[in-house]
């Protein structure tokens, strides 16, 4: 998969992705991850890409000019989702991010400022938030998106137990409590039942105690 991220700070990219698990599947060439500074597009002398609203109002609107003239560089193939990272869009949830999962090519466009010129619009086949909160730029929200949709290929992560088997992978399901060495730590003993080797008893209380923390965490959520 490629994902392109079109964005006024690439400095605050690039070191997600060229670290831990996204840097390591970058190099296994198990995905890609083109940042793309949509100011060396601008047809501005100073890179300016931005400019006041019209009607009056606060704040500044990304102009359209940098944006097209980079989708247009980047030569997309036809088969593609553009991706606005955006307060008002579609709640980003793992739904999607499997669907998102199944595309061979990804581009992100990192809103800012009070927003984009209307006119970008025909460009982007998908308007997606992370939160019902506002955000100073769409960086985080891009790396957000490329990481839970990179998580999901095919070699990116060691075990494809341990993706389907967390929280919200397949419908609202819990987690259970983990625990690793030492048994005892500081009085605080790990659970009886997952140091006696009875697998079935083991599930049966992670199924239990996955239940107890959705209800405790979020009662909101039905199973």
């Amino acid at each position: 998969m490629h994902f392109n991220i079109l964005t006024i700070f690439p400095e605050a990219i690039a070191p997600y992705c060229t670290a831990s698990v996204i840097g390591r599947a970058q190099k296994k060439k198990l995905l890609e991850i083109s940042i793309i500074n949509i100011r060396d597009y601008s047809s501005d002398k100073h890179r300016k890409v931005d400019d006041e609203p019209f009607g009056g109002g606060p704040g500044m609107v990304m102009t359209a000019q940098p944006i097209y003239d980079c989708i247009a560089a980047l030569k997309l193939p036809k088969k593609r989702r553009v991706i606005l990272t955006s307060p008002q869009g579609r709640p980003f949830t793992q739904a999607l991010a499997k669907e998102l999962a199944r595309e061979k090519n990804i581009t992100i466009i990192c809103g800012h400022y009070e927003g984009i010129d209307e006119r970008i619009r025909p460009l982007v086949t998908d308007e997606i938030s992370v939160g019902d909160y506002v955000l100073t730029g769409g960086e985080l929200p891009a790396l957000i998106i490329t990481d839970s949709i990179a998580r999901m290929l095919p070699g990116v992560v060691g075990k494809e137990e341990s993706i389907i088997s967390e929280t919200f992978f397949d419908g609202v399901s819990f987690d259970h409590p983990h625990y690793t060495r030492p048994a005892d730590f500081r009085g605080m003993k790990v659970p009886e039942v997952l140091l006696n080797g009875n697998h079935k008893a083991i599930a049966e209380w992670r199924q239990k105690q996955a239940e107890e923390k959705r209800k405790t965490i979020r009662p909101e959520l039905q199973p």
